[in-house]
């Protein structure tokens, strides 16, 4: 994740993520609708892998609708740390939608190659699977500005769909019109195998990205390290140790050790943390924030089932 990735407040971003989740759910709809009806007049198996592609991503874009707004919902009695995995899981859900897809995508070419037909109304599959690029490609797009703003993790994994779906369209769109120039349903069938491998290596991408989410991998290292600037502007507070991040879909939690001066008073301590919390809060506003202030020189090491150690300062 980049620095700014975080730099936008939660509601902002539930507000762009429930947008472009909408905007991909009507697109989805309409490429269904369109390749559905060239399939029935055109008979190719490129149309229908691409239909059954788009098929199984309206109902992606569906579940990532719904799990964008249940992920910016907030925190309740049974979750402290909010709903925000849920982006995750909608994304682990996708993965599995578009291994689904290749399967049936492969199969369906394998068995037009072994049993090749000829494609009928070629203009018109030309024509659908023209309106769909441009469509998948304003959506792709689109997608690409809300990310920018949110990381969402739901919505990279929806836009991985439709920029496989926009290289599965290009290729099936060359496929039927050498199958068109050229009166042989191989090429139909071969651009039928490309699409089923170019879905496999899309959903290899959305897991590896839901994943890294769901074992709270630790956020970039340059924006471990503007927390660690942020929270030691004020030269009262120093030594940031034992600092832990972790990403939950439009939220980030953090938390750190940080060193102040044994003498000064209570109030005084809690008024350099809140300080620093609301330094760091400038740059990731959805951030959710605990620092633990320990007394310079003489603080005594934190057990605990994570306790400290010395090979991960900050």
């Amino acid at each position: 994740m980049s620095a700014v990735v975080h730099g936008l407040p939660a509601q902002e971003a539930a507000k762009l993520t429930r947008g472009v989740t909408l905007m991909s759910v009507t697109v989805a709809a309409t490429l269904v609708a369109m390749k559905a009806a060239a399939w029935a007049i055109s008979g190719s198996v490129a149309m229908l892998a691409s239909l059954a592609d788009s098929g199984l991503d309206l109902l992606a874009s569906m579940i990532t609708l719904y799990a964008v707004r249940y992920a910016a919902a907030p925190p309740d009695d049974e979750h402290r740390y909010g709903h925000g995995k849920a982006e995750a899981f909608a994304s682990l859900m996708q993965g599995g939608l578009v291994f689904a897809s290749a399967a049936l995508v492969g199969r369906e070419a394998i068995h037009g190659l072994l049993h090749p037909t000829p494609i009928r109304q070629e203009f018109w599959a030309i024509m659908v699977m023209v309106v769909s690029t441009a469509l998948t490609g304003i959506l792709i797009t689109v997608q690409s500005r809300v990310l920018r703003r949110t990381a969402s993790v739901a919505v990279a994994g929806d836009r991985a769909h439709y920029a496989s779906d926009l290289a599965a369209n290009g290729i099936g769109l060359i496929g039927i019109a050498l199958t068109a120039g050229f009166g042989v349903s191989g090429f139909d069938a071969v651009a039928g195998l490309g699409i089923a491998g170019l879905l496999v290596w899309g959903a290899i991408g959305v897991f590896r990205q839901a994943s890294s989410q769901l074992l709270d991998t630790e956020l970039a290292p340059q924006d471990r390290d503007r927390i660690v600037h942020l929270a030691t502007r004020d030269p009262r507070l120093t030594d940031v140790h034992q600092l832990r991040t972790r990403a939950s879909g439009p939220y980030v939690h953090m938390q750190m050790h940080v060193d102040l001066d044994p003498n000064l008073s209570l109030e005084t301590a809690h008024e350099v943390v809140v300080e620093a919390e609301k330094r760091i809060l400038t740059a990731f506003p959805a951030a959710d924030i605990i620092i633990h202030a320990d007394p310079r020189g003489r603080a005594e090491p934190h057990g605990g089932a994570f306790q400290e150690d010395p090979r991960y300062p900050a």
